[in-house]
């Protein structure tokens, strides 16, 4: 599955255009207290645990759009952003991984 942030596949002709994909993650608050509870792995002024953490969640919420653009038959997803919500309030230190664009198919 072929996954762009432009709004076009540069030398290949969209065939058909399904719609908008989404994909979501959430990076729950038993990580912030798991990484901040022990002995932190800081290097250069970095967190690496927590960019792992933020890392699998990003991957998580992009294998879920993947999975829904080859569920409407697309072969490909154009213009795809990704965002970062800290949801926090009653979800306490919750971040959420938003990833979406537009499912196509296109002449292989």
């Amino acid at each position: 599955m072929l996954v762009l942030t432009t709004p076009s596949i540069e030398g290949k002709k969209i065939v058909e255009y399904y719609g908008l994909v989404t994909g979501e993650s959430l990076l729950g608050a038993n990580v912030y207290k798991d990484m901040f509870s022990g002995v932190r792995d800081v290097v250069g002024g970095r967190t690496s645990a927590y960019e792992e953490e933020l890392k699998k969640a990003r991957e998580v919420a992009l294998e879920s759009m993947k999975d829904k653009a080859t569920d409407k038959g697309a072969n490909a997803v154009i213009g795809t952003r990704l965002a970062y919500h800290n949801l926090g309030g009653t979800m306490g230190n919750t971040i959420m991984v938003t990833v979406f664009g537009t499912a196509v198919s296109y002449e292989v």
